[in-house]
C-alpha cells in the first residue's frame, strides 16, 4: 500500500474567537485538515493549527518526499523532518507534517483494524475528563459562562486570555473569583494568561504575585504566564509558585522540549499535536516528560480531528487524565458524525474504532470548506 495523494482542506467562516490582540477576520483560516489517500482507497485525516495557505505551500514542498511512500507513520514523518529541517524546523513545514503524520496513523489503524492508542503500545483508559476551554470575560459574564459549562456537564474548566493581565490586578482577581463562583467548588478551574499574545506586557514579578492570588481560589494550574521563550523566568516562576505551572503549546518537535525538562521549568507540558510534529512526535515528548516526572496534558485549541488524536494519545499515556475541549466551536462540535458527548462524570469516551475512530460529516464540512467534495471524493 502506497501514498497516492495528500491535500489540504482549509476551514473558514466559523473560527471561534481566539482572544488574541489581532483577532481573525471571518474569512481567515487558522485551521486546516490534511487528507491522505492510498493507492488502495484508504483515506486518512489530520489537522493543522496553521493558516491553510501556509499548509498548501508546505504540502507543495513535502509531496515529492511523500508520494509513493508506505504507510509507516513514524518512519515517514521522520523522513519529512530530516529532509526539510534546513528550511525552517518548527514552522509551517513542521505544522503541516503534524497533519500528515496523524493522517498516516489514521490509515495505519484502519488497515490494522485497531485504534491508534492501542498501536502506540496499549491503552490505559477508555474515557477521559474533558475540560471546557473558554475565553475570559468581565466578571459578571465570566460567572455566567462558567456556570453554563458546569451545567452542560463539564467538571473541569479553563479560562484564558481576554482582559486578564491586560487591565489591572484588581480586575484579574475579580474575574477569577467570579469564575470560581460560577463553576462551583467541586469543578477543576485552570487559568491561561495567554502570554503568547502580541506584545505581552507582564513579567516574572507579575506572574509570581498572580500565582499567589490563584492559590487562594484553588486554581489547578497556571498556564502561559510568561512569554514563550522565557525559559529561565519559567524556571524561577515554577520554583516560587504555589500552583502548578503549565506551558509548551508554542514549542515544536521533541528537541525543543528537552531544555525545559532538564531545567525543571514547568510542572505540566502542553504540546499541541496539530503543530508539534503529529502523534509520532507527541508520544515521544509525553514519554520523555514522564521520565522527568513532568505531567503531560496536550494542548487542544484546534478541531474535532485534533481532539480525536488527543483522545487516542490520552488512552496511551498513563498520566494523561485531561483533554482540552473548546467550548462552542463548530469545528469541534459539528464536523464529525455523531459529535461528542459527556457522561455523568464529565468524561468523553475514547473512540475504539480503527484509526482515529471518527467519521467526518460531509454536509457540515461543505459549510466550512471550499473544496471538500473534490478532496474527499
Amino acid at each position: 500500500m502506497k501514498i497516492q495523494s495528500v491535500d489540504c482542506l482549509g476551514l473558514f467562516g466559523k473560527s471561534p474567537k481566539g482572544g488574541w490582540s489581532n483577532e481573525i477576520q471571518p474569512d481567515d483560516s487558522i485551521h486546516a485538515l490534511v487528507v491522505v489517500r492510498t493507492d488502495e482507497g484508504h483515506v486518512g485525516i489530520g489537522s493543522v493549527f496553521t493558516d491553510a495557505r501556509l499548509v498548501e505551500a508546505a504540502l507543495a514542498v513535502l509531496r515529492p518526499l511523500l508520494i509513493g511512500e508506505s504507510i509507516e507513520p513514524m518512519r515517514v514523518s521522520e523522513k519529512l523532518h530530516q529532509n526539510t529541517f534546513w528550511m525552517g524546523r518548527g514552522g509551517s513545514l513542521t505544522h503541516a507534517i503534524s497533519g500528515i503524520d496523524f493522517a498516516l496513523w489514521d490509515i495505519f489503524g484502519q488497515v490494522c483494524g485497531q485504534p491508534i492508542g492501542r498501536l502506540l503500545g496499549g491503552t490505559y483508559r477508555t474515557r477521559v475528563k474533558a475540560y471546557a476551554s473558554i475565553l475570559m470575560e468581565m466578571p459578571d459574564l465570566m460567572r455566567e459562562r462558567t456556570a453554563f459549562y458546569r451545567n452542560e456537564g463539564f467538571r473541569a474548566i479553563k479560562i484564558g486570555w481576554g482582559p486578564f493581565g491586560r487591565v489591572s490586578n484588581k480586575l484579574d482577581e475579580e474575574i477569577i473569583r467570579a469564575a470560581r463562583e460560577g463553576c462551583g467548588d467541586e469543578c477543576l478551574l485552570m487559568v491561561d494568561a495567554g502570554a503568547s499574545d502580541a506584545y505581552w506586557a507582564q513579567g516574572l514579578n507579575w506572574a509570581v504575585n498572580t500565582a499567589e492570588m490563584l492559590k487562594d481560589v484553588d486554581v489547578h494550574w497556571f498556564e502561559e504566564a510568561l512569554v514563550p521563550d522565557a525559559i529561565d523566568d519559567f524556571k524561577a516562576l515554577r520554583e516560587r509558585s504555589p500552583v502548578p505551572i503549565a506551558t509548551g503549546e508554542c514549542l515544536t518537535r521533541r528537541q525543543s522540549y528537552l531544555p525545559w525538562f532538564e531545567k525543571r521549568a514547568l510542572d505540566i507540558v502542553q504540546p499541541d499535536v496539530t503543530k508539534v510534529g503529529g502523534i509520532s512526535e507527541q508520544i515521544q515528548i509525553a514519554r520523555m516528560a514522564n521520565a522527568f516526572g513532568i505531567r503531560y496534558i496536550g494542548h487542544g485549541w484546534n478541531t474535532a480531528v485534533g481532539l480525536a488524536a488527543d483522545l487516542q494519545l490520552a488512552s496511551a499515556i498513563p498520566t494523561a487524565d485531561l483533554v482540552e475541549y473548546i467550548g462552542g466551536s463548530p469545528y469541534i462540535d459539528e464536523i464529525t458524525v455523531g459529535g461528542w458527548s459527556l457522561d455523568a462524570d464529565g468524561m468523553i469516551a475514547i473512540p475504539d474504532k480503527p484509526g482515529l475512530g471518527i467519521t467526518l460529516d460531509r454536509d457540515a464540512l461543505r459549510e466550512v470548506t471550499r473544496n471538500s467534495d473534490a478532496v474527499l471524493g
